[in-house]
């Protein structure tokens, strides 16, 4: 994609709920350093600085807003309730609705090889957006445009928490065997990079524990840790 005119900007803040006074921060939070290494252009940087301050906030937020919404959590729910909250996948996701890959700078191998979708690209991006907006609006502005998307998580039936993490579930019944971590192994991985199916197993010392499939390495993943889970008499 070439470097984005002001209609396609206009139209990715109306979809981030979030208006620049400073257009040249957003330019830069779409910038993906592989974009740079093909096209390197001195009036451009890539997200990566826009990213670690985004990544500082979100975390900051989400742990703000736990501790004030769950009083009866102690430290390791919290903990693990705020790591659920801020992971690529859950990051990812939030930035799909927002179609923010879709405006991403990326360099043609990162195209070619599905990186407009990629949860490692599109969490990233969100982090640097995050970021251009504390720096061009402030905190009051950061925080509300994170909660846009971050509030529903945190209510009841949407919780993105790490009960419902089956990798982080699994992780912790190996451990509570004294087993390795879980290795998880891609089988196949079949369509266009825009659609791409993977089949993923995982395995437990050695031995395939479950697979899974998804439109995403990370969906086949949390598949494939649900499917250990439930395999009977597989953990003595």
């Amino acid at each position: 994609m070439t470097n984005p005119g002001p209609q396609a900007l206009e139209a990715l803040q109306r979809s981030l709920g979030a208006q620049f006074n400073d257009e040249r921060l957003l330019r830069q939070a779409l910038v993906h350093r592989s974009y740079l290494n093909e096209q390197p252009d001195p009036a451009l940087a890539s997200y990566d600085r826009l990213e670690y301050l985004g990544d500082a906030f979100l975390g900051w937020v989400a742990a703000r807003e736990l501790y004030a919404r769950f009083p009866r959590y102690g430290e390791g729910e919290l903990t693990r309730a705020r790591a659920a909250l801020v992971r690529g996948e859950t990051l990812a996701e939030a930035a799909r609705a927002m179609r923010l890959g879709e405006h991403l700078l990326l360099g043609q191998g990162e195209e070619r090889g599905g990186g407009r979708d990629r949860d490692r690209n599109l969490a990233a991006a969100l982090e640097a957006v995050t970021g251009a907006v504390l720096l061009d609006a402030g905190e009051d502005a950061a925080r509300a445009f994170v909660l846009r998307w971050l509030a529903p998580m945190l209510e009841p039936e949407g919780r993105a928490d790490a009960e419902r993490d089956a990798k982080t579930a699994l992780q912790e019944l190996a451990q509570s065997r004294g087993l390795p971590l879980p290795v998880y192994e891609v089988v196949a991985d079949e369509g266009m990079p825009h659609a791409k199916t993977f089949a993923v197993r995982v395995l437990v010392d050695g031995r395939e524990a479950g697979v899974g499939e998804g439109r995403r390495k990370s969906e086949a993943e949390q598949a494939a840790a649900k499917s250990a889970l439930a395999a009977p008499n597989f953990f003595p």
